[in-house]
């Protein structure tokens, strides 16, 4: 059995254990474990339709187990609305020690923090043209700032 009829077998019981175990979001995860479902079933040894079933919904708990854990550890963000501010009237233009900083976070770090506040993208905007989710830019962008805060303040690294 080939990962594409895996997929077509158990991917809508999969999507509704997913469901029922309140992810957020459930497709992305059911990606998650079907990408890991192709990536191991050459090496997957069980015997019949059940040891399959066992093996899938194992992968998917522990989607699951590791979806939990990725949110425990983001920060909260708040949903209110930020306050509006009067647009410069000219370009924005960057000195040379925040240039700097920038050039020192990672390049999707620096390519959200770039599009959400030099572009002044939306969250969505940027999650739609970086092909991210609006979870993962909002994480980017919580480090990102967290970096460059710790750059220009010239604390040491953390190690």
């Amino acid at each position: 059995m080939d990962a594409g009829e895996v997929y077509r077998l158990l991917a809508p019981s999969v999507l509704a254990y997913l469901r029922g175990q309140a992810v957020p979001d459930p497709e992305d995860v059911l990606g998650e474990v079907f990408v890991q479902v192709a990536r191991s079933l050459p090496r997957f040894r069980g015997d019949g339709d059940e040891a399959l079933r066992r093996w899938v919904f194992t992968i998917a708990r522990h989607r699951v187990v590791d979806d939990a854990r990725r949110r425990a550890r983001r920060p909260r963000s708040s949903d209110a609305p930020m306050p509006q501010v009067a647009a410069p009237p000219e370009p924005v233009e960057l000195d040379g020690e925040l240039l700097d900083a920038l050039r020192r976070l990672t390049p999707p770090q620096r390519e959200v923090v770039a599009l959400r506040f030099v572009a002044d993208l939306s969250l969505n905007d940027v999650a739609r043209i970086t092909r991210r989710s609006v979870g993962a830019v909002k994480s980017l962008q919580v480090r990102g700032l967290e970096e460059l805060a710790r750059i220009l303040s010239g604390r040491p690294d953390a190690e």
